[in-house]
């Protein structure tokens, strides 16, 4: 009795121990299971016991591997949609200002860099209808409004096939930048490609618009070359990006002068396309708000 008694209590001391050793393992710890010692079916159990303590331990670890690598997907999947977000909000904010063949080049460059105000030497077009209030007064403001409607989107179209920036509409007027983004490395030839494209496609409507009875109109345009100021211009609750400078008051001008019809240019512009069009020099004129005379050419479509 008093041998069974003995071995009794030190079977239930290994059991405590295999419990004790248990414990620790649902708490994320080793169980030391070495110092065990009772009979074959005992040393069985804390033997196969510590088997799975060792397997339990290895899935811990690739389930804290497979944790860490999830966090990592999910914080890149993050940065990825908020990327993808900002460019989508890019892509919507340039696609009013210049064509899709713009808008990527425009995406690839360094973060920024289009939109922050600096001096760039740039040129400006001006296109602005000849006696647009006579023209509109003898119309209805719904054929008005389709009228503008038609020529903007012509004119819009060629202005960004021709890799320029639509800077604004004013009433009946549209500007137009070129030389923001280097393509060719040639906006002076750019804009007068536009010109000539844009008095065309203007030729054309106005044909359409006589046969069907309706008032059409003629374009004047101006077009220079110089450095401006461009950014992010306006009130804190409203800006604009745009341009302003003196060779941007100068196009100005020089729009104001050009008849139906025509394409005047600033001698910047010229200087920079003499082998590419045909042009009819002016001579020196005085601009408004401008003491130095300002040479100009009247460019030749023909």
């Amino acid at each position: 009795m008093v041998s069974g008694y003995i071995l009794l209590r030190r079977l239930v001391s290994q059991i405590r121990k295999l419990m004790l050793a248990a414990g620790r393992a649902g708490q994320g710890g080793e169980a030391e299971l070495t110092e065990l010692r009772a009979d074959r079916e005992l040393f069985d159990i804390a033997g196969s016991f510590h088997l799975l303590q060792k397997q339990v331990e290895e899935l811990n670890r690739k389930n804290q591997q497979q944790a860490t690598q999830l966090m990592v997907y999910a914080r890149d999947l993050a940065l990825s949609y908020q990327r993808s977000k900002r460019e989508e909000q890019l892509r919507n904010r340039l696609s009013r200002y210049v064509g899709n063949n713009l808008v990527e080049k425009l995406i690839n460059l360094k973060e920024g860099v289009f939109l922050e105000t600096e001096r760039r030497n740039v040129t400006v077009l001006f296109a602005d209808i000849r006696s647009f209030t006579t023209i509109a007064e003898r119309m209805a403001a719904e054929e008005v409004v389709a009228m503008l409607n038609e020529y903007f989107s012509v004119m819009v179209d060629i202005i960004f096939k021709n890799n320029g920036l639509l800077d604004k509409f004013v009433g009946d007027q549209l500007i137009a930048v070129f030389g923001l983004v280097d393509t060719d490395g040639n906006a002076p030839a750019n804009a007068i490609r536009t010109a000539i494209e844009i008095q065309a496609a203007t030729d054309a409507m106005r044909r359409r618009r006589m046969a069907a009875g309706l008032e059409y109109f003629e374009l004047g345009i101006g077009i220079n070359t110089g450095t401006a100021i461009i950014g992010n211009i306006g009130s804190a609750n409203r800006m604009d990006y745009t341009v302003i400078g003196d060779c941007v008051n100068v196009a100005a001008r020089l729009e104001q002068m050009a008849a139906g019809g025509e394409i005047i240019i600033g001698e910047q512009t010229y200087l920079a396309n003499t082998e590419n069009f045909a042009f009819e020099c002016r001579g020196q004129v005085h601009v408004k708000n401008k003491l130095d005379p300002v040479v100009c050419y009247h460019v030749l479509r023909s």
